[in-house]
């Protein structure tokens, strides 16, 4: 598996505080490893759409979809407590 970006996920990284940014850049590998990592809590989050949603720390969430052994990164967000 690989990983792809957007435009619209690395405005919102590059946006994203330090420690936001190091916290994604280690869940990433996680993701490559394995997308049932226990620290990910990856699920779908829009069947449809083919969405998914995995935790970067507690108060930030990154939602990519999988297309073939691509993982396209679409957002990178604080979640809404």
């Amino acid at each position: 598996m690989i990983l792809r970006f957007s435009k619209h996920f690395l405005r919102n990284y590059h946006k994203a505080p330090k420690a936001v940014r190091e916290a994604f850049d280690k869940q990433s590998m996680f993701l490559l490893q394995d997308l049932h990592h226990p620290s990910l809590r990856a699920k779908k989050y829009d069947e449809a759409g083919g969405l998914w949603q995995a935790r970067v720390n507690y108060a930030w969430h990154f939602y990519f979809r999988i297309v073939g052994d691509v993982y396209l990164m679409d957002e990178i967000k604080g979640h809404p407590k």
